[in-house]
């Protein structure tokens, strides 16, 4: 009962406030306009008071404490004479019987910024849309310039080669506008969008001897760190969308961990870890540790030049001499989504597109078929997209021809080519099975013609995980009797990788590669796991040579090649210790070079 009591008393006295305040602030006014009467405004009732205590005291606002307002009338009299004069005609009537006239401030309107008032000019940004992309990169670039004489040879290189530049940008011109809206959108600077055109060229297709891919050239280890699927399918190192949301990720967290956006970048070429041991070295050496101060190999030490290089042409064509062509400043694709799985013929012909173009836009896809359970959108040009989508609906055939289908055990590419009807030489060619293999491994994943009991979407399973695995030559592979035999596992609560490994008697690596799991994957009671054993009887001893042999071979392909270090260079021989720890660090899964 307490409680309620002081809850009503509570509640009475906010009450009585939110009606005293405003009449009390009315009062107020109604002094400060008319205290003796007239109604004739302040400047008669202070007449001591300057013009700037005039204007101080009109755009005071009424809702102050009174406590804060200076008043020289008692609340009697302002009742007193409140009641003595009655609201006049033509005044505003806002505080009720009392006919308070509103006090409005006089004199012309300044603009912000103008007032002789104002100590500083405050910087407004330009109003006007960007005229085109260009203009509003340029008013984004927010990157410490490096001017060196590197910097001013690779401007000359291109500022030579007119025709080169031109096919750069004609080629980004259907990417650049999405990167740049991402990179807005992360409010990074505008000078990241130019890295694919170190990168790649803006060429999605872009392989480099080493393996990396794409706009943004992943490197396999890299791509697979940043969820950038590879399997028998598709490439997300090329998928327009998915590499460049990884290659922000991955700029913005080398940016966070070097604190320079330099730095970000020669790490993002070179390996942070190789950045993070010549910024070492330096620092035991008393040395500078920025981006000029570190020892580093010539094509990291050229990177940031190159894109310098690359932001002054932008920034000022007319100085160096090109001309940029035009990209308008708006989106060039728009995304469709896909309800099931479709042929990349299908959606060229009824998006009215080549399939060239297609592909240059959707660049991750090589198969003839799109499988919705892993790509559930693509790229069409902004126009076509609206086409396809009307001309779909409308579509009453089949939507795909093509389907997934899993190798049941070790089998010749002739025998499953002649299984499902099709030409050894058609299988290869859809598939990218290399000539001189001859031999499929059982849970390889090819693509097929529908037809039977093959006439189903793809799974998400086998969309996302496809492989092509592929066998050796060997006597008992070449016999299907004495070939490998394939068996399903599930699951059960409390199973691991290694449980089940030891159950069966297969390497751990072994079953991480059938079944295409990451090295952290977390198996889910009911899961089903590929397992593949000889069907030949054969004693632990005989079993697990292969299974050592399996680690042995599988080990370096989870590093990028060293085919690195054979490229052309023009290194001084005194960096051959640079070279040695690029070396080290190119089986990082964070190097992209």
């Amino acid at each position: 009962m307490t409680s309620i009591a002081h809850n009503i008393a509570l509640n009475l006295a906010r009450s009585t406030l939110r009606l005293a305040l405003p009449l009390a602030a009315a009062l107020w006014l109604s002094a400060c306009a008319a205290p003796s009467g007239l109604g004739t405004g302040q400047s008669e009732a202070f007449p001591h008071r300057t013009a700037a205590d005039h204007a101080a005291q009109t755009s005071r606002p009424a809702s102050l404490p009174r406590s804060t307002q200076p008043s020289h009338t008692s609340a009697a009299d302002l009742l007193q004479g409140a009641s003595d004069h009655p609201s006049q005609p033509g005044l505003a009537q806002s505080g009720g019987s009392l006919g308070l006239r509103p006090i409005i401030p006089s004199g012309p309107l300044l603009a912000l910024g103008n007032s002789s008032a104002a100590s500083h000019t405050v910087a407004v940004a330009p109003l006007q849309a960007p005229r085109d992309l260009w203009e509003r990169m340029r008013r984004s670039f927010a990157m410490p310039d490096l001017d060196t004489d590197l910097v001013r040879q690779h401007e000359q290189w291109h500022a030579s080669r007119p025709q080169n530049l031109e096919r750069m940008v004609q080629r980004s011109s259907k990417y650049l506008f999405h990167i740049v809206e991402e990179a807005e959108r992360r409010g990074l600077p505008m000078e990241v969008a130019l890295v694919p055109f170190i990168e790649s060229a803006f060429n999605p297709q872009a392989v480099s001897p080493v393996k990396a891919a794409g706009l943004w050239q992943f490197m396999p280890a890299t791509g697979r760190s940043f969820d950038l699927m590879q399997n028998a399918f598709r490439d997300d190192r090329r998928d327009v969308l998915a590499s460049t949301n990884a290659a922000l990720d991955y700029l913005e967290r080398l940016h966070r961990m070097f604190g320079d956006w330099q730095l970000a970048l020669a790490a993002y070429n070179w390996g942070n870890g190789n950045v993070q041991r010549a910024i070492r070295a330096n620092r035991a050496a008393g040395l500078g540790t920025g981006y000029l101060d570190l020892r580093m190999p010539n094509e990291t030490r050229n990177y940031v030049p190159k894109l310098q290089a690359i932001e002054n042409l932008i920034r000022d064509p007319q100085r160096l001499g090109v001309t940029l062509p035009l990209i308008g400043n708006h989106p060039f694709f728009d995304s469709v989504t896909l309800a099931r799985d479709i042929d990349v013929a299908l959606v060229a012909e009824l998006a009215d597109v080549s399939i060239e173009n297609f592909r240059q836009l959707n660049p991750a896809h090589d198969k003839p078929v799109i499988m919705a359970a892993g790509t559930p959108t693509v790229l069409l040009p902004w126009d076509n997209a609206l086409t396809f989508q009307q001309r779909l609906r409308e579509h009453q055939g089949p939507w795909a021809t093509w389907t997934a289908w899993r190798v049941p055990q070790g089998m010749s590419v002739a025998a499953a080519a002649q299984q499902h009807d099709l030409s050894e030489a058609r299988l290869r060619e859809v598939n990218d099975i290399p000539r001189r293999s001859s031999q499929l491994r059982a849970g390889t994943t090819l693509l097929v013609p529908r037809h039977g009991s093959h006439d189903a979407d793809v799974p998400e399973h086998i969309a996302d995980g496809g492989q092509i695995l592929l066998g050796r030559e060997t006597s008992a592979t070449s016999n299907p009797g004495q070939g490998q035999r394939s068996s399903r596992v599930t699951v059960r609560s409390g199973d691991t990788l290694s449980s089940l490994a030891r159950r069966h008697s297969v390497s751990v690596a072994n079953l991480r590669n059938w079944n295409q799991l990451r090295p952290n994957a977390t198996l889910r009671v009911g899961q089903v796991l590929l397992v593949q054993r000889s069907a030949a009887p054969a004693s632990r001893n005989a079993s697990a040579a292969p299974a050592s042999r399996s680690r042995t071979a599988s080990t370096p392909a989870k590093r990028p090649t060293s085919t690195a270090n054979t490229a052309p260079s023009n290194r001084p021989t005194a960096q051959a210790p640079v070279r040695s720890a690029q070396a080290n660090a190119s089986q990082s899964k964070v190097a992209v070079r």
